[in-house]
């Protein structure tokens, strides 16, 4: 039987992200996401749902997303769906919620580079960059944007 396990939202923080650390010292960050989705009925009205998605991060990318993200920050998620099941201890019931653990994730604003990291606080200087190679083509002008 086949199976494939892998979700990509893309929403805004719903709070700010809850950093804790285990006890052997592994960063965990449980964040809220909210997601729109705005679509148009057969009569023209314009509909919106908005889904509140639990994820949670380790490691690494939960300390910079602790670090740099905050209530309302865009973020993409990649990640997989999870299954958590519980006896509630108030009604004596079975309880479960669906949620999402994340393994990779991109800054969505100015802030990051893209890629799950942290962007630098500053550019390097022009004799740090490393001269281009042919495959790279020309080096991209500063002041002339292509758009």
């Amino acid at each position: 039987m086949a199976s494939f396990n892998k979700v990509i939202l893309m929403g805004n923080l719903t709070r700010d992200p809850e950093l804790r650390f285990t006890p052997k010292g592994t960063a965990v960050a449980k964040l809220g996401l909210a997601v729109n989705r705005v679509w148009k009925t057969e009569t023209g009205e314009t509909k919106e749902e908005v889904l509140f998605i639990d994820v949670d991060a380790f490691s690494r990318q939960a300390e910079t997303i602790g670090q740099y993200l905050k209530k309302g920050s865009p973020i993409l998620v990649e990640g997989h769906l999870r299954l958590d099941t519980w006896d509630d201890k108030q009604t004596n019931q079975k309880r479960s919620r669906l949620g999402v653990v994340l393994e990779n994730f991109q800054f969505m604003d100015s802030k990051g580079t893209g890629d799950g990291e942290a962007a630098p606080r500053s550019r390097p200087a022009p004799s740090a960059k490393a001269p281009p190679t042919e495959s790279d083509g020309p080096p991209p002008e500063d002041d002339d944007v292509p758009f």
